[in-house]
Parts: structure tokens; sequence; C-alpha cells
């Protein structure tokens, strides 16, 4: 590590991920170990979905604000090119019976019912994508809440454009320099840039994909969706007596936070939940907050939020507003880029959202964001934050 003080000066580790694998139980603990913070760090991993890493930076706040905590290192991490293949409940069926059958007559007959198409294994991630209370997986609930807003392959499409646009933007003027780090693979290769953004797109190039999840007449393509990917990101959280300890210099302060649910089938809309009850409590209006990242897990889904926003029936009858929230200007919204074209590694996410709007803020000038997503099984994350 590469801060002023010992590592094992923290109090705790917290690292969100959601598809952890076999080997690593716990990857916080595993993370702190190699890490050098020594065998008496405690570290816990915590696991809300796309909210994980956003999770790990709220218990750390919350600790911190109660005074049980001075110093905490919170993250988020993902490997979804590491999600394990897994057998179908056919197979692992005749496998049970395979097993403990004990005469040979029976043990032939368990050999006889094996079926070819038990030896195809199943993605992981296609299960843990689905909701099992509503059983729609992700895609299909940004199709519920396009439906329901009324938001066009065309709009769903020009937002995506945008988004790469942007971090080819961002990625161009050394903006996430100072934020994501090269990588060098276990061959020597350098990695200096996520490589998920495509600066050739184009309006005609996204309409020519299919929809992914509902074919033939959806509007949720592989262009308009954010991108599976690997990921991690860390933040360190102080307390004032820690800071002025080990002469730390702060980026910004955590405000508050809120979390939220609703429906599963209509996830995508929870960040209009979280974010306005946070605003709601700490009395500020739309005005008040300069700049917002959104989380991308979908156009359509982003594109529902802010329509919501804009609706008196929804504003009123859902957000319990006295009128239209409003509209949220879209040069106040992921100003360099998001998930679309950077990727989504679900445990990372909420985790890389609050830095970069730290980040954003700090390079533009600006004083108070809100930083939330959307959160698979029906829940949202959102976290006020200002500049230090």
């Amino acid at each position: 590590m590469r801060q002023a003080f010992p590592p094992d000066e923290f109090d705790a580790v917290i690292l969100g991920c959601v598809n952890v694998i076999a080997d690593e139980m716990n990857p916080a603990r595993i993370a702190s170990l190699r890490l050098g913070m020594g065998p008496a760090m405690t570290a816990f991993t915590v696991q809300i979905n796309c909210g994980s890493g956003m999770q790990s930076i709220d218990i750390a706040f919350r600790a911190i604000e109660t005074g049980k905590a001075d110093l905490i290192f919170a993250g988020g991490t993902e490997a979804l090119s590491h999600a394990p293949l897994v057998f179908r409940q056919q197979a692992v069926e005749w496998l049970g019976g395979f097993a403990t059958a004990k005469t040979p007559w029976e043990k032939a007959t368990a050999v006889a019912g094996f079926r070819p198409e038990m030896a195809k294994p199943v993605v992981g991630l296609e299960r843990g994508l689905t909701d099992p209370i509503s059983d729609l997986n992700m895609g299909q609930t940004a199709e519920v809440v396009g439906h329901l807003f009324g938001i066009t392959r065309e709009a769903a499409d020009a937002y995506a454009l945008e988004s790469h646009q942007r971090l080819v933007r961002a990625q161009n003027n050394g903006f996430l320099a100072g934020e994501i780090l090269p990588a060098i693979s276990r061959h020597g290769l350098l990695y200096d840039h996520d490589d998920g953004v495509r600066q050739d797109t184009s309006m005609d190039k996204l309409a020519k994909l299919e929809p992914v999840f509902e074919k033939p007449y959806g509007n949720v393509t592989a262009g308009n969706s954010s991108q599976i990917t690997d990921g991690a990101c860390w933040v360190v959280l102080a307390s004032e007596e820690a800071m002025n300890r080990h002469k730390l210099t702060p980026l910004a302060r955590i405000v508050d936070s809120e979390w939220s649910a609703l429906d599963p089938s209509i996830m995508g809309l929870a960040p209009t939940l979280c974010s306005t009850e946070l605003m709601k409590r700490r009395e500020f209006s739309r005005e008040d907050i300069d700049l917002w990242e959104l989380n991308e897990a979908f156009a359509a889904q982003v594109l529902a939020c802010l329509a919501a926003w804009e609706d008196e029936q929804y504003c009123r009858g859902v957000l319990g507003l006295d009128s239209v929230f409003g509209r949220i200007e879209r040069d106040r919204l992921n100003v360099d880029g998001g998930a679309i074209s950077l990727g989504h590694p679900v445990g990372t996410s909420g985790n890389r959202l609050v830095l970069h709007l730290i980040n954003a803020m700090r390079r533009l000038g600006l004083k108070r964001g809100i930083a939330t997503e959307c959160i698979g099984g029906g829940q949202g994350g959102a976290m006020l934050l200002e500049i230090a």
C-alpha cells in the first residue's frame, strides 16, 4: 500500500463482492493479508448485488460516524470472467443417484439414465442475473421500465453512443489517469486503459444489433447495456482524528446515504426512490445537486429514471413529492460515461461510482453530488457527498 502510514493502522477492511469464487470465500480477508495488513486485521466481505461496493463504504462511514472506528479500507471487487460453470439440475440429480447406487445393477441402471444434454453446463452468471421472485433477468426488467416510460430504441442507442463518446473524451484528456491504474498481464502486456469503449461506434452500428432479452421486439441490446467485465476499487475512509494523526488530505466528505427497495420487476427505478428520500431528509432540491453518477446498468433504465423524475403522477404517488422532481440536465449526469462504455463489475461499481463522482466534482470545481444505482432484486442505493 502506498499510504503514509503502516497498513496495519487500519481498524478494518470491508470489501464488496457478488460472485465470490470457491477458492477465496472471503476476499476481503485474503486481500488484507496479501496487502500486508497483518493477521490481526478484521476483514469481511459484503454482498447486496450491484450495490456491494457502495455498501462497503456505507458500513465504514457509519462505523466512523458512531465512533467505533477511525480508519477503514473499503472497496469492491469482481471477476465476472471467472463466473463458474454449473451443472443443470437434471445432471445434479443424476450424479446424486449414481453416487448412492450400491449394487452393480443399481449402478448400471444409473448409467443408463445419463443423457448427453446433462453434460452441457450453465454459466453461473446467467442464473445470477435472473431474479428468482419475478423470474425476470436484469435485461428484462430494463425492458419493463423502458416500456412504462416510453423509452424508444433510438433513445436508448443515443444514450449508449453518448456514454462511449464521453468515455473516449475522458480517456483522451487524462481525466481517469489518477483513478484507473494500468494493469500488467502475466505475460508482461501493459493495459493502460479499459478497452470496452467503442471509439468507432455509431447510431447506425448500434441500430444493427438485435434485442438480447425480448426477441424480436425488445429495445435492450448488447450495445445499450452495461458490459460484463472485471474490476476492483478501493477507498480510504478516515475520521477527523485519523486525518490529523496521519496527516491525510481529505478528498470529500460523506454527508449521508440511503437504501430503498421496490418490486424486483422494476428494480431499475430504485435510484429515484433512494436519491429522492436522501434529498428530502437533507432538505435539498434538485438544484442543490451539482453532479450525478447514476450507474448505467442499461440505457433504458437510466432514461426511465430521468423520465420518472419528470412524471407528475410518479413523483406525487410514488416519491411523495408535492410536484415533479424535474429534469436532471445531461451535463450534470455521468459526465465521463459509465458502465455502458466502461463496464459493470457488479461488486465494484458502487465503489467506483463514489470515487469517480469525487474526482469529477474536484476537476469541475463543483461542491455536492449524488452517486446512485439500481440493485438486482429490487433495491437501490444512494450516497451524498460534498467536496472537502
